[in-house]
């Protein structure tokens, strides 16, 4: 299943992405709220039952797109876990994993632009591999990490990078308004298994900025859900942001940071494409 969050006729729900367009579940299934909680009732299979034959509600191009979690209990990204990125920030490779936290109200959805900050220019694209929780745990064990996935979405953590490193510590960078892309969907395991070697490709105004492969990883994903359930109970519908690999914008030369007027794309192989047009932020 490709699991959405959208707003259509001044109305908040969720459902799925099929071919005809958007089949609304919360209508079909009002007991669960959102997709955080239908994930938190183990609701995948009612939803996918529910799914099963019914016609889409809504076009493609008649909905607008909100983060498929739209109010996730943590949004947790990993930093540095490419070596070519590694290298080309001068830094060495961490025996942990880097962590970092990015706040709920700082995403937006996919086609929903992304706004470059009034306080600096240097936007920067980071497109990553993110993944839900679909069931909660501490301590998970890395050999049943899969077990926890609900599924894989594509992620652009937009980075402020003058304040990003301004201090030792990149919040501030991170977390401004509508710069944390998630989207166009969530597609589930049942559709894309959770260890499937997957493809990520960032493209700015068509032309391809970065390539990697989940092989790629320093810290894997089930490393990555093993190492942070020890300090936090995950529960479902959380995010997981995997890291960006080498290409990003500011370690080119010259920098090429994001611009008013641009649009950028991040690709994940038998996920989909999420597409955000770049806007100054009026003020």
């Amino acid at each position: 299943m490709k699991l959405v969050t959208f707003s259509a006729n001044g109305k908040t729900s969720w459902g799925a992405a099929i071919d005809a367009g958007i089949v609304d579940l919360g209508a079909r299934l009002p007991e669960f709220a959102d997709v955080r909680a239908m994930l938190a009732a183990d609701g995948l299979s009612r939803a996918k039952s529910t799914l099963a034959g019914a016609g889409a509600d809504y076009a493609l191009d008649a909905v607008t797109f909100l983060p498929p979690v739209q109010n996730p209990d943590k949004i947790i990204c990993v930093g540095l876990n490419y070596a070519d990125h590694v290298v080309e920030t001068n830094r060495e490779k961490t025996e942990d994993p880097a962590l970092f936290i990015r706040f709920a109200n700082s995403q937006m959805g996919h086609l929903q632009p992304m706004l470059v900050p009034p306080e600096s220019s240097h936007l920067d694209y980071e497109g990553e591999i993110a993944i839900v929780i679909g069931k909660g745990g501490r301590r998970i064990p890395e050999a049943r990490a899969y077990e926890h996935v609900a599924g894989f979405s594509c992620y652009n953590d937009g980075s402020v990078r003058d304040l990003q490193w301004a201090t030792t510590q990149w919040t501030t960078g991170k977390n401004f308004p509508a710069t944390g892309a998630f989207g166009p969907w969530l597609t589930t395991t049942d559709d894309v298994p959770a260890d499937t070697r997957l493809t990520l490709i960032t493209r700015l105004n068509g032309q391809e900025m970065q390539r990697a492969t989940t092989d790629m990883m320093i810290h894997s994903i089930p490393r990555l859900i093993a190492f942070i359930s020890v300090f936090t109970e995950l529960v479902p519908g959380d995010v997981i942001v995997t890291g960006t690999p080498g290409g990003v914008g500011a370690r080119k030369k010259p920098p090429l940071f994001m611009k008013d007027g641009d649009v950028c794309e991040i690709e994940i192989e038998r996920v989909g494409v999420l597409r955000t047009p770049i806007q100054n932020e009026r003020l």
